[in-house]
């Protein structure tokens, strides 16, 4: 009986060490899904900001072409 009150301690220590590892593994699972929605967010918002200053830049060349005579 000792040997199975060994066992069964021995293995519910491994099954929370295990359980602990999973819920670790999950919860940094979840931060990296968050990290990566908030990164394409930004990223979203700076191609915009990129097509606004290549338009802008467009205008400003066209200008400058028109002003120059060219």
């Amino acid at each position: 009986m000792a040997k199975n009150d060994r066992l069964t301690e021995v293995s519910a220590k491994i099954g929370a060490a295990l359980g602990k590892a999973d819920k670790q593994a999950r919860l940094r699972a979840r931060k990296v899904a968050d990290a990566t929605v908030v990164a394409k967010e930004e990223l979203q918002e700076i191609s915009k900001q990129v097509e606004a200053l290549k338009q802008q830049l467009a205008k400003t060349t066209k200008r400058l072409k028109k002003a120059l005579g060219s």
